[in-house]
């Protein structure tokens, strides 16, 4: 058997469809969608986290309780009915785990092992589940006051007061906390006679001012956010604790498979994923990890694959033109008057990431190596200011999110080559006084012995190789998708996560080659083109990558809008915004209009907060803010701005139906699990959360697509985009052996233009399901460039699913076999069965 395929009697999905679930959708509502997931093809439900989430959650990752199920979705009773008529009809149930962090609520006691450990400290007996050291110091840092404490304690904002904690304890008595606002925190027994100043200082916390935060945090968080903290779940302890609920669903059948979120963020990748592999007998498992460009997930992990970044960048490069390159990056400079570049942008943003947001993860790691170095009489001439140079420089130059180090091990070859590769780039930026020190970091962080001899397997040793990692994942998340994609502005759309917008597209042999390797190493992967973390929506892209191939016509578009709108634009218009702003505009632009403006205003100024340059998260310009909302919303009521949009849609659209449907339809057939985002069966104009979260109407997508199963002819792209989804969903679910199962094969077929890919999926027995999708805008000669399909098994014929028309294998002219459509689905059919069938939806 496959080393990555699940184990003997685990579930394999075919298809995923991805639900965010919420008081917006319960676990009753997705019950009720069942049938319209089952006629669509669908072979799994992928569930968002189920777990207790904090108060008002509307994601699902801040976890509060690893004992229950949502009380808002509908508690595990919801979720065993849910599963239990999925399985019903034989569907699966996949649910995503949140194993990096848990929330810090208000008030706190919601989660009550952080209460416990902030009222009990060392004697919590959750203690040891946070990433801090609470036999040092003062305890974990709670940076939630408005101002300095001093202050808050004059304006006597922080009180002691009493509170009835539901669940502490087992009961729910009334005891003495401290209040500030919404915020209750606990009080250490036996302090609540204290002069409250004193009282606050004896605590096994420590009430601070927000902005603390990033220059003196003391545990682990999720990247920069102070709200979801770090929890050690490399202890089995604390593994089994916060596991414990899901295993049991699992092994009573309720849950069939896992998404695990962010496991970068954890001490012990592997060991996490080993872990649970051994606890579910291995269950198929999906892992949410972001691979640079060349990177290969780490073949000792005992998983199915990614949760599909790494083909969604790739299908959607497939349709972007690299002749627009040069033409869109003279509208860039003329727009931003820079004349930067990306891998510019990246060092600039990591720098100030590591200098800010995340320089209490940083400043950690300088401490440990100055520690190690002082304790060691070989190494203590290595300043703590070196040892910083050294520290910031190696972070930023990381070139992925992390290496793979384990205390105790020797680093593999391709950790050392990672770590040194970055050491490269760092030591040219470096005074040669520092490259010395920086060959200690280096070994260092790989596990090496270095200085004294006996002193590598020491405690503090082994921690440093384990924080190293964690934090160049944070700032590499923080510094490049957070910062720099929403910086650089040549074409958004390439802007994505996991992607890689140094490569302005990829032509198909590019993809044949990442399916090859997929489907010989990592066959049962995820596939996406939309999930909840996407910069925007699959369509949006499309939408943006138009621009490409019609790269003249747009800078002439923006040009003469900019000079019709001069007198409404701000004076003091950031560029780089300016720029995101018209491209947002063509992305969400359709046949109907453009967005509502409070959707396009709310993604713009978070766009320009994550961009950190002329307004921020902690420092918002509230008046320059102001003016960009304002011409945003101009822009979408002018009439030279309307007409000209109009305009702009009806010439691309040929284009971007094209890109949609090809982008869907190949999505849904590449080597690996196909996911469908909620809604994304039909177009959207879906921008970054909390955008992407918004209710979908469930109950009217299940009346189109009975009304196309009927007979009706699809209206708009957004009709065929579902024709095409269910068409593929159904042929996977016909024939799982041609695309997850063990004898899954993918064959690239000749092709005599550019202009098209196309492939074969094969089971045992054969060929089984074609495909071939056109890309890119010029059409010229299409019809007349031909496909070689592979010779069917005898007694059978290729029927288009999408036309209806037959075709035996050998050369065929794209004319023939697309008919009106810009893409082709066939399947391999005996000669009687394929006679006389038309269905449009399969």
């Amino acid at each position: 058997m496959h080393s990555h395929l699940p184990g003997p009697g685990r579930r394999t999905p075919v298809s995923t469809y991805r639900l965010q679930l919420g008081q917006d959708l319960t676990f009753a509502e997705a019950e009720k969608a069942l049938p319209y997931l089952d006629t669509l093809g669908v072979t799994d439900l992928y569930l968002s986290p189920v777990l207790q989430a904090a108060p008002g959650s509307t994601h699902g990752y801040d976890v509060v309780d690893h004992t229950r199920i949502s009380d808002t979705m509908g508690g595990r009773e919801g979720l065993e009915r849910l599963a239990a008529a999925a399985h019903a009809r034989g569907m699966g149930v996949v649910a995503d785990v949140v194993p990096n962090h848990m929330a810090v609520p208000a008030p706190a006691w919601h989660n009550r092992a952080l209460w416990s450990v902030l009222k009990h400290g060392p004697e919590s007996p959750y203690a040891g589940w946070f990433d801090v050291d609470l036999a040092e110091g003062e305890g974990l840092l709670m940076p939630v006051l408005g101002a300095r404490i001093g202050t808050v304690l004059a304006a006597g904002e922080l009180v002691l007061d009493h509170a009835v904690v539901p669940g502490d304890g087992g009961t729910g008595e009334e005891q003495p906390v401290l209040r500030y606002y919404d915020h209750l925190f606990p009080v250490r027994p036996e302090t609540e006679d204290l002069p409250l100043a004193e009282l606050v200082g004896r605590q096994h916390y420590r009430l601070a001012y927000w902005r603390v935060a990033d220059e003196e945090l003391n545990y682990r968080r999720f990247f920069d956010v102070g709200s979801l903290a770090g929890i050690r779940v490399e202890d089995a302890e604390v593994f089994d604790a916060t596991h414990a609920l899901l295993l049991e669903l699992f092994e009573a059948g309720v849950v069939d498979g896992f998404r695990i979120d962010h496991p970068d963020g954890l001490a012990d990748p592997r060991g996490y994923l080993r872990r649970l592999g051994d606890a579910t007998g291995g269950a198929w498992v999906a892992a949410e990890k972001i691979l640079e460009e060349g990177e290969e997930l780490p073949d000792d992990w005992p998983v199915a694959g990614t949760t599909g970044y790494d083909t969604a960048w790739r299908l959607h490069a497939l349709q972007v033109d690299p002749d627009g390159a040069v033409p869109l990056a003279g509208l860039l400079h003329e727009v931003t008057g820079e004349h930067t570049t990306l891998d510019d942008l990246v060092e600039e943003a990591k720098r100030q990431i590591v200098e800010t947001s995340l320089y209490a993860e940083t400043h950690l790691l300088t401490t440990m190596l100055a520690d190690i170095c002082r304790e060691d009489v070989r190494l203590r001439d290595h300043t703590f200011r070196s040892l910083q140079d050294c520290v910031t420089e190696l972070v930023v130059a990381f070139g992925r999110y992390r290496a793979y180090v384990v205390p105790g091990e020797t680093a593999p070859p391709l950790a050392e080559r990672v770590v040194h590769e970055a050491a490269d780039v760092a030591r040219s930026r470096l005074d040669p006084d520092r490259h010395d020190t920086l060959d200690v970091v280096v070994d260092l962080v790989l596990g090496r012995e270095v200085g004294s001899a006996g002193r590598q397997g020491e405690e503090r040793r082994a921690e440093l190789v384990v924080r190293f990692p964690q934090v160049c994942g944070a700032v590499m998340a923080k510094g490049v998708e957070d910062t720099a994609y929403y910086r650089w502005t040549h074409l958004v759309s390439l802007c994505e996560v996991g992607g890689a917008p140094e490569h302005f597209g990829i032509g198909p042999d590019e993809l044949h080659e990442h399916a090859r390797r997929t489907a010989e190493s990592w066959p049962a992967t995820m596939t996406a083109g939309s999930t909840h973390d996407t910069k925007r929506g699959e369509d949006v892209r499309s939408r943006i990558g138009a621009i490409a191939a019609h790269a003249n016509a747009w800078t002439a578009l923006v040009r003469r809008l900019r000079e019709a709108t001069a007198d409404l634009r701000p004076a003091d218009l950031d560029g780089r915004t300016e720029n995101l702003l018209w491209q947002t505009l063509a992305g969400t632009w359709t046949p109907a209009g453009p967005i509502e403006a409070d959707r396009l205003t709310a993604y713009l100024v978070k766009a320009a907060r994550e961009q950190k340059a002329w307004t921020t998260w902690t420092a918002p310009d509230e008046t320059r803010e102001e003016g960009l909302v304002r011409y945003a919303t101009d822009l979408l009521i002018h009439s030279d701005v309307v007409a000209g949009f109009t305009g702009w849609v009806e010439q691309v659209a040929p284009t971007v139906r094209r890109s949609v449907l090809a982008t869907k339809l190949l999505q849904l057939t590449v080597p690996g699990v196909a996911d469908v985002y909620q809604g994304t069966e039909v177009t959207g104009t879906s921008l970054v959360d909390p955008d992407n979260r918004r209710p979908v109407d469930l109950e009217a997508l299940a009346s189109t697509l009975a009304a196309l199963d009927a007979g009706r002819t699809p209206s708009d792209l957004a009709e065929e985009k579902l024709v095409v989804t269910a068409a593929a969903l159904r042929l996977r679910r016909a024939h799982p052996g041609a695309f997850v199962g063990e004898d899954a094969g993918y064959e690239p077929l000749p092709v005599t233009t550019g202009r098209a890919v196309a492939f074969a999926r094969r089971d045992a027995a054969g060929p089984r399901v074609a495909v071939v999708a056109t890309r890119l805008g010029d059409t010229s000669g299409l019809a007349e460039a031909t496909v070689v399909l592979p010779e069917p098994t005898p007694g059978e014929a290729w029927r288009s699913v999408l036309t209806g028309s037959t075709e035996d294998g050998g050369a065929v002219h794209l004319g023939d076999l697309l008919g009106s459509w810009p893409v082709a689905l066939l399947v391999a059919e005996p000669t009687g069965a394929v006679e006389g069938t038309d269905g449009a939806t399969a």
